[in-house]
């Protein structure tokens, strides 16, 4: 697993705070925003995330029920509305950013609790916070 990787699993299971992670975010180049927009969109496909997901994750990432992002993924056809969301203009990303990393968050909490509550090999359910990736949310 890469240090983006890392990062962004333990933005999305609490083992680092949201607001480093927007400020890591809100650093990078616009292509590189684009490319951990679309790594967290994977992720969240990965982590079986649904529709029904959508309200939680919103009030977790602390943006409107009308911010586009919100609007986007509350209308169905997840997997559409994920490529809709990676793809709107720079001055709604902080909004996807802050979005997806719940959505990720939400749906792996659940799929942890329902197959991996005995225990698992998946890397990102091994992860422990540590200096290694520090310098990548500071």
């Amino acid at each position: 697993m890469n240090e983006r990787a890392v990062v962004l699993n333990q933005l999305a299971q609490g083992m680092r705070p949201l607001g480093r992670g927007v400020e890591w975010f809100e650093n990078l180049a616009a292509r590189e925003q684009f490319e951990v927009l679309r790594d967290l969109s994977e992720f969240c496909i990965q982590a079986r995330a649904t529709v029904e997901d959508g309200p939680e994750s919103v009030r977790q990432a602390g943006i409107r029920p009308t911010h586009t992002p919100a609007v986007l993924i509350a209308r169905g056809q997840l997997p559409g509305q994920l490529t809709k969301i990676i793809s709107l203009p720079q001055e709604e990303r902080v909004k996807a950013f802050r979005l997806l990393v719940a959505l990720l968050g939400v749906a792996d909490k659940r799929r942890r609790e329902r197959f991996c509550a005995d225990g698992c090999t998946h890397a990102w359910h091994q992860l422990a916070t540590g200096s290694d990736t520090e310098a990548a949310t500071a």
